[in-house]
């Protein structure tokens, strides 16, 4: 592999090792210092320096986001920017603008709906649809390809409609998250987000922990009968999405469709009523992102880095590393252009709910991939050479990777059975590789206890 451009050197850390914390209840002193309600962690080498939970920034060298100016978030916010909150309102009040850039720090304590309006009440589809003109049996007849045809995206008044109400939708339940902020779950609370997207878009220094994004749903997929062989729905929102947006750092969160699985949706002209859309998606040039610890489970189009095949040269750095995916269908991730460094990642591909795997990397458009020492666990059925994919112009670098705990050659194994070959040398080399493991065999049972929402006391 080819020697990188230097990188500048990361900012110093506070984060401290899970297995070196103690945590004690905040004192009232501390509390009226802007450290707020919660735990205070403290290094148990060292009584004289302590940090928080909520305070916490990113570890030196710890992958693409520790590069340059580190990864902060609203470690410096005072106490007139720390939030707790625990309803949809005070989520989008404690946020803000999402242009002003005073560090700020939101904890959310228990499970915040985010289909509910302004006093709490629970909303539908069918509140979204309200007024807009859309219902579903209209827009069916409307675009059925046996008469409108399979050449052309929806046009016309129904298709008008759908859009107007998946746009009411958006603006209840996308929550725009702006620079230098963290966003973290309390312990203990069962913190996170059901049914809203949080976008990190066009900001710098954001920070999200600790949290369980579950069945981020579009109630109005649009039809598109030229998206493959067959046509397909295709929804919005994913469940954290970063546009344009860089120095982000995405630890021990769980994201899951539960309770609202693939398997519940009906289909239409054939083809499934898609509802859910991405996980984490990393797109729009953002750079310098680092995804570790978080448990990604029961969905289909996971990650996505890079919205397409023109997304920006030169940035979509990413690092992902000690993640939990288990029942996905496929992107863990799908890559496109930049440079991603993927390591000790457990990857349990065993079909769960009726998701069945179709891949877990793919290296597309000249992608720069390094994947070494993760682990897949398989069913005798799964073929090795499906684990990997391409389109004939990506590269995966990389070795140590583990199946069943035996050592496999990925890229050839996809190579043998495949005419658009992954490439195997890549134009960079990972130096931002804090708590790189040289050997996969015990991240089974390791990652199974230290991923994830709640593991964070």
């Amino acid at each position: 592999m080819a020697t990188p451009s230097p990188v500048p050197s990361p900012a110093p850390s506070h984060r401290r090792s899970l297995r070196k914390r103690r945590t004690i209840v905040v004192t009232a002193a501390a509390a009226a210092a802007g450290i707020g309600a919660g735990f205070l962690v403290l290094n148990a080498n060292a009584a004289s320096t302590s940090v928080d939970l909520y305070h916490q920034t990113l570890a030196a060298k710890d992958g693409w986001a520790s590069s340059g100016t580190g990864t902060t978030g609203g470690a410096k916010a005072d106490a007139a920017h720390t939030f707790t909150v625990s309803t949809r309102a005070q989520l989008v009040k404690a946020l803000g603008s999402a242009s002003d850039t005073t560090p700020r720090i939101v904890k959310i304590k228990g499970t915040i709906d985010a289909n509910t309006d302004d006093s709490g009440k629970k909303l539908s589809c069918a509140d979204y649809s309200a007024g807009t003109g859309y219902s579903l049996s209209a827009y069916l007849k409307a675009y059925a390809p046996s008469t409108y045809g399979t050449s052309k995206l929806p046009s016309g008044t129904q298709e008008k409609a759908r859009a107007a109400a998946q746009t009411k939708q958006g603006k209840n339940i996308i929550f725009r998250v702006p620079a230098n902020t963290t966003v973290v779950g309390v312990p203990g609370t069962k913190a996170g987000i059901t049914g809203g997207m949080l976008q990190v878009q066009s900001v710098d220094n954001v920070i999200v922990r600790n949290l369980t994004f579950a069945a981020t749903q579009d109630c109005f997929p649009q039809w598109d009968p030229t998206d493959g062989d067959s046509g397909n729905w295709n929804s919005q929102y994913d469940a954290v999405t970063l546009r344009g947006a860089t120095h982000v750092w995405a630890d021990h969160n769980t994201f899951t469709d539960a309770p609202g699985l693939d398997t519940s949706d009906p289909t239409y002209y054939g083809r499934q009523y898609q509802i859910h859309d991405g996980d984490l998606d990393i797109t729009k040039g953002s750079d310098l992102v680092t995804v570790e610890r978080n448990q990604f489970t029961n969905h289909d189009k996971t990650m996505l880095i890079g919205s397409s095949d023109t997304d920006s040269v030169g940035k979509l750095r990413v690092s992902i590393h000690h993640n939990v995916w288990k029942g996905i269908v496929q992107r863990a991730p799908l890559a496109r252009i930049g440079q991603i460094h993927i390591y000790n990642n457990y990857f349990d591909t065993t079909t769960l709910n009726g998701y069945v795997l179709q891949y877990s990397v793919n290296s597309r458009a000249k992608a720069q991939v390094v994947a070494e020492d993760n682990y897949w666990k398989t069913s005798a059925s799964q073929k090795v050479s499906k684990l990997f994919s391409g389109d004939g112009t990506g590269s995966i670098a990389g070795g140590g990777n583990l199946v069943n705990g035996t050592a496999t050659d990925l890229v050839a194994a996809y190579n043998a059975a495949n005419s658009k070959k992954l490439k195997t040398t890549v134009n960079w080399t990972p130096t931002l590789t804090a708590g790189l493991e040289t050997s996969a065999k015990n991240l089974p049972t390791e990652l199974a206890t230290t991923t994830g929402a709640g593991v964070l006391k």
